[in-house]
């Protein structure tokens, strides 16, 4: 069959289509995982769990990870999960745990047999200053009106914040030492979660509140909690909130987030999932996420991850030997 000149192009321009059609419309970059199991071993509303959705919704954009599972177990600063996830998930190469500083202290100040150690180190990711945090409509208005309530009875001015132990705790304890008190008298008052803690603050049933600030953003901003110190070397960008150095108080603090993956698990299994939370960090929607919530970025996986938990555990110990807690 002879074709013309044109239906030779119009041959030839449907044949193309019909070529590129199955890899335009079919051809897709397949997940590194079809699933993930994302264990949090604290209450949903709270820091943790804020971190763990924030790792969702970055990784399922970047088509990294195809459906997460979440579980959540509250409790002790996740002292109750721990154990769970340790029997639990054993040898499971697609199970993620979320923890950090918090859990470092809860193990100490519970005596916990299962603690960090038990399970195996992906990766840090976060950084956040602490905020201390107080409503609106109570007797505090300012830095120096607590700090003047410190001084004069610091158990008389109870404080909410997460498990005991954990990192709003011992900052707690570090002010009042700062301030020449007993840190043994802080009125500390431990919430499972960021939900009750803040519920405790608003509804009066605590004198402040110590937290990240994102747990507190949304009622700073709604003009329900003044934020009236910082904890970090330096202000929170965007944050016009002193630190505690400005304020004349030589105390700093952070608590740290990262994730853990199952004991148990083969080399295989490890480097597959620290190269998922490599990708995940280095993805627009995760760096867009750090900016948002004004997480400062501590990326650090492998043995300088192992090297950084030991020394949070001795710094942590030493601490919580101060409060009477360890």
């Amino acid at each position: 069959m002879k074709l013309s000149r044109r239906d030779f192009l119009s041959y030839s321009t449907a044949l193309g289509a019909s070529g590129l059609l199955p890899f335009n419309v079919f051809a897709q970059v397949k997940p590194l995982f079809e699933a993930i199991n994302m264990f949090v071993p604290a209450a949903p509303g709270g820091g943790w769990d804020g971190t763990a959705r924030a790792i969702e919704i970055a990784a399922k954009e970047a088509g990294l990870v195809g459906v997460f599972q979440f579980e959540n177990v509250g409790g002790a600063g996740g002292m109750v999960g721990l154990p769970r996830f340790v029997n639990q998930r054993k040898g499971q190469g697609n199970t993620l745990m979320i923890g950090g500083s918090v859990m470092v202290g809860a193990a100490i100040t519970n005596k916990s047999p299962v603690t960090m150690k038990d399970v195996t180190p992906i990766a840090k990711l976060t950084e956040e200053a602490g905020v201390i945090a107080v409503p609106v409509d109570g007797k505090i208005k300012n830095w120096k009106d607590l700090e003047a309530a410190f001084k004069a009875n610091p158990k008389a001015v109870s404080v909410a914040g997460g498990s005991a132990g954990g990192t709003d705790h011992q900052l707690l304890g570090l002010i009042i030492k700062a301030l020449g008190k007993n840190p043994r008298d802080a009125a500390y008052v431990a919430f499972a979660g960021g939900g009750p803690a803040n519920a405790a603050i608003l509804g009066g049933q605590v004198t402040a509140g110590i937290s990240g600030y994102s747990e507190f953003e949304e009622q700073i901003k709604a003009g329900r909690m003044r934020a009236i110190a910082v904890s970090g070397n330096k202000r929170i960008p965007g944050v016009d909130v002193p630190t505690l150095k400005e304020l004349g108080v030589n105390v700093t603090a952070a608590n740290w987030r990262g994730v853990f993956a199952a004991p148990g698990i083969n080399a295989q299994q490890k480097a597959a999932l620290v190269d998922l939370v490599t990708k995940m960090h280095a993805s627009k929607g995760w760096k867009e996420t750090l900016e948002k919530r004004k997480w400062t970025d501590v990326f650090t996986a492998g043995d300088a991850f192992d090297a950084q938990i030991k020394q949070s555990i001795s710094d942590t110990e030493s601490v919580l030997k101060e409060l009477g807690l360890a």
